[in-house]
């Protein structure tokens, strides 16, 4: 069905759920993950006068760092699990285009990811990486929303197969 599934993960609670269960989504589909995370910068502010300075340089590193052992904890439980894993890590300002980019460099059929549930203005204000995903994905997108990783633990994939 699935051959190679995208899992972007930020390190969250709800991505590291979310990573979770496309680790046993991928692992009865017989594919291989790809761990993905994108390191954000910070809009650079123009410093004022009597204002810190703070490296940029130093910023990207711990953004990248953070990145990697994002995506290193996913490849770990894949690994646990037996599925097939590679891992990757982007610097963007638009995460979501590195998403799908990365989607298309890997060539995934599937991208599973969380979405964090904004609603109102805080999606407003902070967008939707996910939703952007969704909208200009040209493949299909699997969402886990907040509460639907509490419905998996009762009902995990492939439990219906396994009471019959």
């Amino acid at each position: 069905m699935y051959k190679s599934i995208l899992v972007p993960t930020d390190g969250s609670e709800l991505s590291e759920q979310a990573a979770a269960a496309a680790i046993d989504f991928a692992r009865l589909c017989g594919s291989e993950i790809i761990a993905f995370s994108v390191a954000e910068p910070y809009p650079q502010v123009p410093a004022a006068e009597a204002a810190m300075v703070i490296d940029p340089g130093l910023e990207t590193r711990t953004l990248m760092e953070l990145a990697r052992q994002n995506v290193e904890q996913v490849a770990a439980a894949a690994r646990a699990a037996g599925v097939p894993v590679r891992t990757e890590i982007a610097l963007s300002v638009v995460p979501y285009q590195e998403i799908i980019a990365a989607a298309s460099k890997y060539n995934c059929d599937l991208i599973f990811m969380a979405s964090h549930g904004r609603r109102g203005l805080s999606r407003l204000l902070a967008g939707s990486v996910t939703q952007n995903v969704l909208a200009y994905s040209s493949i299909p997108v699997m969402v886990l929303r907040p509460g639907d990783a509490k419905r998996l633990e009762r009902h995990p994939p492939g439990a219906e197969a396994a009471v019959t």
